[in-house]
């Protein structure tokens, strides 16, 4: 699989990952939110480990050699 992150981007998605996927995430009061909270944690840290975003290939982004 092609990457398009570059190191900066999978540090800062790790670290959201990591945020939202520990006890100190933010809670709300409707559970669909809680529940979107934790699959956008778990998208971020397999993207940050795969170096890869389908979302900025639909956008033509490339940040590889940032």
């Amino acid at each position: 699989m092609k990457q398009n992150l570059g190191k900066l981007d999978r540090i800062f998605r790790f670290a959201l990952a990591v945020w939202w996927l520990s006890p100190y995430a933010p809670i709300f009061s409707l559970p669909w939110a809680n529940w979107l909270i934790i699959i956008i944690g778990w998208v971020a840290l397999v993207e940050s480990f795969l170096g890869y975003c389908w979302l900025h290939e639909l956008c033509g982004i490339n940040n590889k050699n940032q």
